[in-house]
């Protein structure tokens, strides 16, 4: 560690700088200029262009882009297809689930809905956590409850968990969907102003 931060300075700009200076320095003192106290002029030359120099810039880390993020997605939503497709269902879930996947599928499907999402950051974050991780959960934790359930029976039924969780995620996605739905008729309107302002012009 502290070997990889001395090459690091080596090779730093306040290094090659303030070795700029110093070698000023020795160049003074070889001309006598810098009289009997030449290692102090060196040394306060290389001191000086070090302080000048401009402090590295370090990279901040690399985070990909919505667009990106969005194709990932988009192989995670057909992974999860292939989960649901193999897991039993309550019919009244089912039906709530599948109204809910062809939601998702037509805000990822490539095209100018996806283009419109991929601009919209929040939007992404929401439908990746749905996918991801909210949607495999919800089934997840209703196979395992309905297991208890009928080893101890009572309370409200994982099958009404069930339905209120798939309700929930899709009013979620309906919201994400109004919000792109927004963004599309503000540009609209936009346009349409921009238009009439030319042509008073």
């Amino acid at each position: 560690m502290a070997t990889s931060r001395a090459l690091r300075y080596l090779e730093s700009a306040k290094n090659l700088a303030g070795s700029a200076g110093g070698v000023a320095g020795v160049g003074l003192a070889l001309t006598g200029a810098a009289g009997p106290y030449w290692p102090l002029v060196v040394a306060g030359l290389y001191g000086a262009g070090a302080l000048i120099a401009p402090p590295e810039r370090i990279a901040p880390p690399s985070v990909p882009d919505p667009a990106e993020q969005l194709g990932v997605v988009r192989e995670d939503f057909g992974r999860l297809r292939a989960y649901l497709a193999e897991v039993e269902l309550p019919p009244a879930a089912g039906g709530r689930l599948t109204g809910l996947l062809e939601l998702y599928a037509a805000l990822l499907h490539p095209g100018w809905a996806a283009d419109v999402l991929a601009v919209e950051p929040e939007s992404v974050h929401v439908l990746s956590r749905a996918v991801r991780t909210d949607l495999p959960e919800c089934v997840d934790t209703y196979h395992r409850t309905r297991w208890w359930t009928r080893l101890s029976p009572g309370g409200e039924s994982p099958e009404r968990h069930l339905e209120r969780q798939l309700s929930a995620l899709y009013d979620e996605a309906e919201r994400v969907t109004a919000g792109l739905h927004e963004v599309e008729a503000r540009r609209q309107q936009t346009h349409t102003v921009y238009l009439e302002d030319r042509g008073r012009s």
